[in-house]
């Protein structure tokens, strides 16, 4: 019965992890007990120097997933590869993820299309920006307020030398070295 596993890699080599199972699952002929070797990701957007850009992330770092059929040789074939340190489970025996875990790591669970993507926040708390579109282009300000769920900024920008709160999207703004 095929069920889905977590084994655990040193952080940084999930890919070659996943290469070198591959390869022995072949070079071993264990293919008919594998299904997929799988490191989950998941699409981030980025806000780097005001532009967006889309990055692949590990979801688990340090950790890979594989469908298999446990059995010794198997087992044999996973903990035998050069990366990996273990199962995750208790004590000598691996215990299998329910399916609900597998779907949400996997991002199964979620009807395609309606998968939020998230954004990661170079901006903090008190540091300078430059606004670079909209009305008040070209003011500086220094930031107040970060909401990384809406992609926003609350920042503090002097008009008429008084600090006015503007609210603005992480693409209006860029960091000041």
């Amino acid at each position: 019965m095929f069920q889905w596993f977590v084994i655990n890699t040193y952080s940084g080599h999930e890919n070659k992890v996943k290469t070198n199972l591959e390869h022995r699952i072949v070079s071993m002929n264990q293919q008919p007990a594998f299904r997929r070797v799988v490191i989950p990701t998941e699409q981030v957007i980025e806000t780097k120097d005001g532009q967006k850009v889309q990055t692949e992330k590990r979801v688990l770092p340090g950790y890979v997933l594989v469908n298999m059929s446990m059995s010794d040789e198997a087992w044999t074939v996973v903990k035998g590869t050069p990366g990996v340190t273990g199962f995750v489970g208790a004590g000598a025996k691996p215990v299998p993820l329910s399916q609900p875990e597998v779907d949400r790591i996997l991002h199964h669970g979620v009807p395609a299309g309606s998968q939020a993507q998230k954004a990661t926040v170079e901006f903090a708390l008190g540091e300078s920006v430059k606004v670079t579109s909209g009305p008040l282009s070209d003011f500086d300000g220094e930031i107040v307020d970060v909401n990384p769920d809406q992609q926003k900024l609350k920042v503090l920008v002097d008009i008429f030398e008084r600090q006015v709160p503007v609210e603005l999207s992480f693409d209006q703004v860029k960091k000041i070295d």
